[in-house]
């Protein structure tokens, strides 16, 4: 969507102030996916995060974790450098150990309740 809509204008700022916007990478992203439609959650997760500039880990859901494998070697096999995709594999103390990483700057997260505060706690 941002690549669509991107018009390069700046909104007006009263007063002898310089008004820009720079937009830089976050750095990286933790993607969490969820068991149903983990192929397409994936993609809608992954393309944004790599079209803004950042690495991501994904961790998709641990009962249909075989899509987002092959996804995510399709994507080494085309040409991505190594360590800007990662998956990881895994349960909810995967889920965990990725979002208490320092390095990980944003969080995507699809999933019930429940998961939300599990991760989030």
């Amino acid at each position: 969507a941002l690549c669509c809509t991107r018009e390069g204008s700046v909104k007006p700022f009263l007063g002898p102030y310089l008004n820009y916007v720079r937009r830089v990478p976050m750095g990286v992203c933790a993607l969490i996916t969820p068991f149903n439609h983990p192929c397409l959650i994936a993609i809608k997760k992954i393309a944004p995060a790599l079209a803004a500039g950042n690495s991501i880990v994904v961790k998709p859901s641990e009962l249909a974790p075989l899509s987002v494998l092959r996804l995510c070697q399709l994507l080494h096999e085309a040409g991505v450098p190594p360590g800007v995709v990662n998956v990881v594999p895994g349960g909810a103390e995967v889920s965990k150990a990725i979002v208490g990483d320092p390095r990980v700057r944003k969080v995507d997260l699809t999933g019930g309740t429940a998961t939300g505060r599990l991760v989030g706690a």
